[in-house]
């Protein structure tokens, strides 16, 4: 318990929560506007085509229809932007075709938007689109991301810019030190391998709800949508042309996002455009099938790493050459996941001296694929403690000796990728998780295993991750077009009560409840007396939204300094109330107190006077107690932690059951450790969903979505998950952010996906085991790996 006010540091209960479980909380889809009407867009059945030919006669004819619009309608207005410059290692900037709001005269993945029907009913906006007749001229699709810079020599390229399918050739690191470094080696592991691409499933599809008002010239856009106010600047500035001032957006309860509603789609987009034109709210919301074809999807790389070491097995290199599935379009934060936000955490935990990665990412006919939870971070994990792991086995060293031999243990620590990490104690949380999940007990149970004709396995896995994704003076410089600062606006009322505005958006991660623990600590006045406002760009100041484990570490402090400010003006006024200089009043436990003394003026009273100025000197004071301010923090945050898993296997079926999943994190300070723990299951979750389960299929031959139904992607159930044992660390408080937190909501899903394989492979005495490992894997797997012991 914090020895001040004890709100921080407790597992309060979240307040959402009492309006979530009752059925009243209000997502995008229950809101229903006056003359309500409702659009349906018709979609490519094809990976790559020519339209040529559009007739929306009969479909503009149907009862109800209001007005269909296509790419035609578009053709002047700009396309959903990139929000960050990638060059290549040639210094030329990427490739970015233009990205249409609707189809302009091709598609190029299945699902494509092709034409939007707005009618009075959905159900007539859908028997409308049934009459639009399209006539398409089938061309050969783009589909393997291996192959895709080599398809241009039998297939017409994705777009014409981009005549070898390939968006940038990227690298970062020391080329010519890491290649040296590599001759001199005593052993080089190599691994070669697929980070499986993952489509996002959160609770509630995508949604939207869009208006304007022909009295006020201006529109209003409710949206299920991670950051309300970057998706206004993106709408406004680069594609519509809506001065942003006449326009609102806002983002009320959202079911999950995962990255997947960070992004400009074009649905919202061609919706806010037809507001306009038939002067009709028109509402929109996705299904479950639209989805799976429609929503930015995630990972997909094909990786060739290679570690140099030496005869101790220290490492003294680390080669890594990717190849980046970008889809049929660049989406709003696709160029940087493959390079900033994963070859910069090559480094890992470990002080490697050399690095080098390069990055070719491709134009493919699939649905665009963007940040999907961790964004970059797992899929650098994964390469790293894959290679790790195998390298340990290969060399005959226990691999958490390995991983201990090699730590980071002096800070800051400047990386051979670019990135300085400010703090962390790795051998720490590594000895933990060692302790929890009682590795020295594992070679009998695995004998019992054994006993039983089943494996067992034990697989580690030693993450790092940067979060707080803000400093923009380093985003900048690695080519982000925007500033990743956040906001934070602190409204005290005459009685006492405050108001906080941030520009942070929750969509499932509870801040109404962490935000208001740190303010009531912060100010020493009941939680009950603070209420949270956010997603709403009418109300809130601006923000850059919710994503890379930002939330607190970079929205909580800009709310923090706007306390501060508070705390400061409060003591001018209690100064004068008690008669006492300035300099002498201290604040504590929610009252103002003039230092030496027995005066003391409470939180509510000092309040109450800031909107009297007749009370205090409002020659020196404004009137009223409203503070706003914005925080961009000199550098990313660092969490790290150790995670361990142990597998059991039925080689005659190939179910891989996991007995044991043991996480131990280094978050820095803990706000809400009941909403940390939360946290880390979900990713957990989604991590071994990964491992194990998800997988989104193309056909190869056809482009076709051969994974666009629960029926085909399989999501992780409670029966494939054992009872986590999860444990934050007494931790390295971040150095260089007033609260000392460092993010926690994507560890789960970055640390668990190697640890599940290693010990795959571990159980099964083999070097690798593509994702997902599924039973049909897994049987295979062993069997060849009995073939071989034969």
């Amino acid at each position: 318990m914090n020895a001040r006010q004890g709100f921080i540091g407790q597992s309060t209960e979240r307040r959402e929560d009492g309006r979530f479980l009752t059925g009243k909380g209000q997502y995008t889809d229950d809101i229903s506007l006056q003359g309500q009407t409702y659009a349906w867009f018709l979609r490519s059945p094809y990976a790559h085509a020519r339209i040529k030919k559009l007739d929306t006669a009969a479909a503009a004819k149907a009862e109800g229809v209001l007005g269909i619009f296509t790419g035609d309608d578009f053709k002047a207005v700009g396309g959903l932007p990139c929000g960050w410059l990638i060059n290549s290692l040639d210094g030329s900037p990427m490739k970015e075709p233009k990205h249409p709001v609707l189809a302009d005269g091709k598609v190029r993945y299945v699902g494509d938007r092709v034409a939007m029907v707005v009618a009075e009913t959905l159900e007539q906006a859908k028997a409308a689109g049934a009459l639009i007749e399209v006539d398409y001229e089938e061309l050969k699709p783009v589909v393997d991301t291996a192959k895709a810079y080599n398809a241009a020599a039998t297939a017409e390229p994705v777009h014409t810019e981009a005549p070898d399918n390939r968006c940038y050739i990227w690298g970062i690191g020391d080329k010519d030190g890491t290649d040296a470094a590599f001759k001199t080696a005593a052993h080089v592991t190599t691994l070669s391998f697929r980070n499986n691409r993952l489509i996002p499933n959160a609770m509630e599809p995508r949604c939207a709800n869009a208006s304007y008002d022909s009295n006020a010239d201006n529109y209003t856009l409710y949206v299920s949508n991670q950051n309300p106010h970057v998706e206004r600047l993106l709408m406004c500035a680069f594609v519509l042309g809506i001065p942003e001032h006449k326009m609102r957006v806002v983002a009320p309860d959202v079911g999950g996002g995962f990255g997947s509603k960070i992004y400009l789609y074009g649905e919202e987009t061609a919706m806010v455009f037809a507001s306009k034109s038939i002067k009709r709210p028109i509402k929109w919301t996705c299904d479950r099938s639209e989805a799976f074809l429609s929503d930015a999807h995630g990972r997909d790389h094909v990786t060739t790493a290679k570690l140099a070491l030496d005869k101790d097995g220290r490492f003294l290199a680390l080669r890594a050459d990717t190849t980046a599935n970008i889809g049929a379009y660049l989406s709003t934060f696709a160029s940087c996941v493959p390079t900033i936000l994963h070859a910069t955490l090559l480094a890992g935990q470990y002080k490697t001296p050399k690095i080098y990665c390069e990055v070719s990412a491709v134009f493919t006919n699939t649905a665009p694929v963007d940040a999907y939870r961790g964004a970059g971070r797992p899929e650098a994990t994964y390469l790293l403690e894959r290679i790790v792991e195998t390298a340990a086995h290969e060399l005959g060293i226990d691999p958490a000796e390995i991983r201990r031999r090699n730590f980071i243990t002096e800070f800051p620590y400047a990386s051979p990728v670019g990135l300085t990490y400010d703090i962390g104690d790795y051998d720490a949380t590594m000895r933990r998780a060692i302790e929890l999940a009682d590795v020295a007990g594992f070679p009998a149970r695995r004998a019992a295993s054994e006993a039983k004709g089943l494996k067992r396995g034990l697989g580690y896995s030693a993450y790092i991750e940067a979060c707080g994704i803000a400093p923009s003076s380093v985003a900048g410089a690695l080519g982000a077009r925007a500033g990743l600062f956040e906001a934070g606006e602190v409204r005290v009322h005459p009685t006492g009560k405050v108001t906080i505005f941030t520009g942070s958006h929750s969509h499932g991660q509870g801040h109404e409840t962490t935000f208001a623990q740190v303010v009531a600590d912060k100010l020493g006045v009941p939680m009950d007396d603070i209420s949270i406002e956010h997603g709403d760009t009418g109300k809130v100041l601006f923000g850059m939204g919710t994503y890379g484990s930002r939330s607190l570490a970079v929205g909580g402090t800009a709310i923090v300094k706007a306390v501060d400010k508070i705390i400061a003006k409060g003591k001018k006024i209690a100064a004068h109330l008690m008669e006492a200089a300035d300099s002498d009043v201290i604040y504590e436990g929610g009252e103002f107190k003039v230092a030496g003394t027995d005066k003391k003026v409470p939180f509510a009273s000092v309040a109450l006077t800031a909107y009297v100025p007749h009370n205090f000197p409002h020659d020196k004071l404004e009137p009223g107690l409203n503070e706003n301010a914005f925080y961009d923090p000199s550098n990313f945050t660092y969490p790290a932690g150790s995670y361990i898993c142990e597998v059991e296997i039925d080689p005659a079926t190939g179910k891989t059951r996991i007995e044991r999943m043991t996480a131990c994190d280094d978050f820095g300070n803990i706000v809400n450790p009941m909403i940390v723990d939360g946290q880390v299951h979900g990713g957990l979750a989604q991590g071994i969903g990964q491992a194990l389960l998800e997988h989104g299929v193309y056909d190869t031959e056809t482009g076709q979505l051969l994974t666009g139904s629960y029926m085909d992607y399989t999501m992780p159930r409670a029966d494939d998950l054992p009872s986590f044992t999860v444990e934050t660390a007494k931790g390295t408080p971040c150095t260089h952010n007033p609260l000392g937190v460092k993010g926690c909501g994507e560890a789960g899903a970055i640390g668990s996906p190697p640890a599940v394989i290693n010990a795959i492979c571990h159980a099964l005495g083999i070097k690798d085991m593509p994702m997902p490992a599924t039973p049909f894997a897994v049987w295979t797997a062993a069997r060849s790996a009995a073939t071989a012991a034969r």
